[in-house]
């Protein structure tokens, strides 16, 4: 049996392009088992009758020699009892031949019973070795089977995280963060250039005073110290 060609159901060539244009490994090699169990199945079936014809001969075989002795043992009947002269010698002997005859008829069908036994028990055993590695074929593809889901399984989700980060860097992402960063750069820019032009605004007078560490609040409260003073407070 060419296993692979048996397992694919199609041409050793046409078995490689269908790997080659990655068609389905797991519903292919479920398929491919279904027809090996299928297989198995009609095997056994022919194994059953097989043994069956093999135990009829067995039977027929020796209910002939049953047969044939019985006949031999009639024929000794009929010659003890010419000997004793309960018979007619001549008729004795002519019904001890036909026994005879009988006799050998049976143990001819016997041999030949025997034959077929011998045959149908041949045949039976290569049907049982057809059949050993046909189970020992599908417990091999089951074993495979469960190996080819669980790569599958690892297979399609490696592909899928791959799919996703080269996905994930096509779509820009590098470049959002650029333009995120961008923007903060340019919002610190901005903040920077309010402060500039916060500071443009001030007058001399601002600048001056800041400068010496004066301001509105510091002369006011001078002031009052002063307005205190001349109401003798």
């Amino acid at each position: 049996m060419n296993l692979f060609n048996r397992l694919f159901k199609i041409g050793q060539a046409e078995a490689h392009s269908a790997v080659n244009q990655l068609e389905d490994p797991i519903k292919m090699t479920e398929q491919a088992l279904r027809d090996l169990r299928q297989d198995l199945d009609q095997a056994l079936h022919a194994l059953a009758e097989v043994k069956a014809l093999a135990i009829r001969s067995r039977n027929e075989a020796d209910t002939e020699r049953t047969r044939a002795l019985d006949y031999e043992n009639k024929a000794v009947l009929l010659l003890q009892k010419a000997g004793r002269q309960e018979l007619e010698a001549a008729e004795a002997d002519r019904l001890a031949t036909e026994a005879l005859r009988q006799k050998t008829q049976h143990e001819a069908q016997a041999d030949r019973a025997t034959q077929d036994q011998a045959r149908f028990e041949a045949s039976a055993q290569q049907l049982d070795q057809n059949v050993q590695q046909l189970k020992h074929t599908i417990n091999q593809w089951d074993n495979e089977l469960r190996t080819l889901k669980a790569r599958v399984t690892v297979s399609t989700a490696t592909k899928t995280i791959n799919q996703q980060l080269t996905q994930l860097d096509s779509s820009g992402t590098v470049a959002l963060l650029e333009r995120m960063k961008e923007k903060v750069a340019t919002e610190e820019a901005l903040a920077e250039s309010y402060g500039q032009l916060a500071q443009q605004g001030k007058s001399l007078e601002q600048e001056i005073n800041q400068a010496l560490g004066q301001d509105g609040s510091s002369q006011a409260a001078t002031e009052l110290q002063a307005l205190k003073a001349k109401l003798g407070l």
